[in-house]
């Protein structure tokens, strides 16, 4: 890794100790060479707390918004997680440092597959990788302690909630097209209690229950504060 690459991945690591408390959730961070996730021309851009753009009109998340959004899970070892957006698979490796099993669904189809490869590369052998089906999530590997979704949703999908286990945490940017809330949603005996994170800005989640027109997704901006 070049000297000034170094440099900037020190500092943000040491940044986000300063701001985020679960020294757990940016160990797994630093663990993953985010720098391998991007394309090359951006590499110099790896460790800067930014969006930064890949294949098909997408990103990979900035680095304080993945440790927020992790941090809310509030994983723990034995959890079994589900991801909605996997991208390019950087959030999914973050999250299988975290918890026993992960799977991530993703939409598009070429996205999906290069996730796989690059996951498999990593030998990060816990995260399965799924093609998204009609309905939102996973259900047939259901109940899941935590749930990541990393598009937003005009409502709290009913679907997903559907998916939680006893106690189990949901992180999703819900409103907009153009601007959400980030918010926490816990499963508990009495029902659910909601969180509002803070705003955010994420692409359409599609499918039944969020947004359902493919032609949203055009000239969206993915995963900012």
């Amino acid at each position: 890794m070049p000297g000034e690459l170094k440099q900037a991945r020190a500092k943000l690591f040491a940044r986000l100790r300063r701001e985020f408390h679960v020294d757990r959730v940016v160990d797994a961070m630093e663990k993953v060479p985010r720098e391998l996730f991007v394309p090359e021309a951006s590499r110099h851009l790896s460790y800067e707390d930014i969006a930064l753009p890949i294949e098909m009109n997408q990103t990979i998340s900035q680095p304080s918004i993945v440790a927020l959004m992790t941090q809310a899970l509030e994983l723990k070892e034995n959890d079994r997680v589900l991801e909605l957006g996997t991208g390019n698979g950087y959030q999914a490796a973050v999250l299988s440092l975290l918890a026993r099993e992960v799977y991530s669904v993703e939409r598009v189809a070429p996205l999906a597959k290069n996730a796989i490869i690059l996951l498999d590369s990593l030998t990060y052998s816990n995260v399965w990788v799924r093609q998204a089906g009609n309905m939102l999530g996973c259900p047939e590997e259901a109940p899941f302690d935590g749930i990541m979704v990393t598009a937003a949703s005009p409502r709290i999908p009913s679907v997903l909630l559907k998916q939680m286990a006893e106690g189990g945490r949901l992180v999703i940017p819900v409103g907009s097209l153009h601007e959400q809330s980030l918010l926490k949603v816990v499963k508990t005996n009495e029902g659910f209690s909601i969180k509002n994170l803070g705003s955010c800005r994420f692409v359409p989640l599609l499918g039944r229950g969020a947004w359902e027109r493919p032609s949203l997704t055009l000239g969206a901006t993915r995963d900012t504060f």
